[in-house]
């Protein structure tokens, strides 16, 4: 039979999700995926199911509700420090995981290549293999996960076509200062490059850190493509309603690349979008404060136990370096310690591999999540302590 497509040969099951399975299989804690296990806020649940009563059940617009693409400007402008047009430069998608795809396919030619940031999602380099660019890897180096700004200038060229920014940063929780978007805005306009920004955990951030969006730099909001979702914020990653911000000439091609994977986004979930979209400033400082709570008592079991945490800025991951505890569990890998650990004590993680291209940096390292209720932690903490 003829061979299939190549472009797959080389993808392999999402590690994160592979851990869920293994996790639940054994009855332990998980900590490896990163989905809030506390209930979603009690009004938006009743603006959905407002939406469905009142028959919001159709296709809606394509490119997004009307209501919800005006809230989210509304949002963006308070928030974010820079404004678009809800009528013509937003596309409302099936999650952040389609924006990001829909707007790869609406930049990429076959062959233009793809700065990405390692560790990373880890849907960036299928994404940018899927779209037919050629990824050049970047990387974060801990414990401030910082980088070399001359590898970075060394990865951009003439075949630049993007670079994807994650921050807040997933998996190690890097907050990207203005000092390094302006350096990477730079290489932008040098090399007339697009900015793809993965910004979904842009209010969960910790002891004064600020987001800042990069589309509110100057001159880069013309080449900039802000994604985000409910997903994270509202604690609703089962809605898969996200959306993609770039100006109208992107945002036409993103259109129509969004129409032909998805026609559209759910309708009644868009419309309680909205009230999501509009809740008051009180709630992302009690989500801050939540995170934080959550932060402090995984950190401070971790250190305890020897797993060398390295202490999260944003997002609600925490990376660990755990060489010598690898030693002491007589394994040789990340994959191995994260299979030993739900055995022995019924905690899971991410092998810290996952998120890498050269496999050999995250071999001592793996990822937690804490975005989990506080007696969920604790339970984790228990067994934590039992090794």
């Amino acid at each position: 039979m003829k061979p299939l497509s190549h472009s797959t040969d080389n993808f392999t099951e999402s590690v994160i999700r592979e851990m869920t399975r293994v996790c639940v299989a054994a009855g332990g804690v998980n900590l490896s995926q990163g989905f809030p296990d506390w209930e979603a806020p009690a009004e938006i649940k009743e603006a959905a199911q407002k939406a469905i009563a009142d028959e919001f059940n159709q296709y809606a617009i394509t490119h997004g509700e009307p209501d919800m693409r005006t809230a989210l400007a509304a949002k963006v402008a308070r928030w974010n420090g820079f404004s678009f047009n809800p009528e013509t430069e937003v596309t409302v998608t099936c999650g952040s995981t389609e924006a990001m795809m829909a707007t790869l396919m609406a930049l990429i030619n076959r062959g233009d290549e793809v700065v990405i940031f390692e560790p990373f999602y880890e849907n960036y380099g299928p994404d940018s293999t899927l779209s037919g660019a050629v990824p050049r890897y970047v990387t974060l180096r801990p414990p401030d996960w910082s980088y070399d700004p001359e590898e970075l200038k060394a990865a951009f060229g003439p075949r630049t076509k993007a670079v994807i920014v994650n921050t807040p940063h997933n998996p190690t929780g890097k907050v990207f200062r203005r000092k390094e978007l302006e350096e990477i805005a730079a290489l932008c306009q040098k090399w007339d490059a697009y900015a793809v920004t993965d910004e979904i955990y842009e209010h969960i951030i910790y002891n004064g850190e600020k987001h800042i969006a990069l589309a509110s730099l100057p001159d880069m909001f013309e080449r900039t493509v802000t994604i985000n979702a409910v997903s994270k914020t509202y604690s609703l990653t089962g809605w898969r309603i996200g959306w993609a911000i770039a100006p109208e000439r992107i945002t036409s091609r993103i259109r129509k690349v969004h129409d032909f994977l998805t026609v559209g986004a759910a309708r009644p979930l868009q419309v309680a979008a909205a009230t999501a979209l509009n809740l008051p400033d009180s709630y992302y400082q009690g989500l801050s404060a939540r995170y934080l709570q959550a932060r402090d008592y995984l950190y401070n079991v971790l250190e305890e136990k020897g797993f060398n945490p390295n202490l999260p800025q944003g997002a609600y991951y925490i990376i660990c370096r755990v060489g010598e505890l690898m030693d002491r569990f007589g394994v040789d890998n990340d994959t191995r310690f994260c299979f030993r650990l739900i055995e022995t004590c019924g905690v899971a993680a991410v092998p810290g591999s996952s998120f890498y291209s050269d496999k050999s940096l995250g071999r001592d390292q793996i990822r937690f999540c804490y975005c989990k209720q506080m007696k969920t932690l604790e339970e984790a903490g228990q067994r934590l302590r039992s090794l």
